[in-house]
């Protein structure tokens, strides 16, 4: 999983520019798909340090959230 930064400068500007907050490409769709990932990956990573069974599988698959935001592609950590 790539860990891209959100761009507040160019959040901004494309404000200035009238583009809309949410949506397929709205301004918050980036950071609410990146904070969604990391908070799966934090809680799955919780989940397996409790784990003590040796069966875990590496990887992500990618599913489409919808939300309020917009639709966007979410990487969702395996177990």
């Amino acid at each position: 999983m790539t860990n891209p930064t959100f761009d507040i400068q160019a959040a901004i500007q494309a404000l200035r520019d009238g583009k809309g907050l949410s949506g397929k490409d709205g301004i918050l769709t980036p950071l609410i798909k990146q904070l969604t990932e990391a908070a799966m990956q934090a809680e799955l990573e919780q989940h397996l340090e409790q784990d003590e069974a040796p069966n875990r599988k590496n990887g992500s698959s990618a599913k489409t959230m919808k939300s309020t935001a917009g639709s966007f592609e979410l990487n969702t950590p395996r177990d």
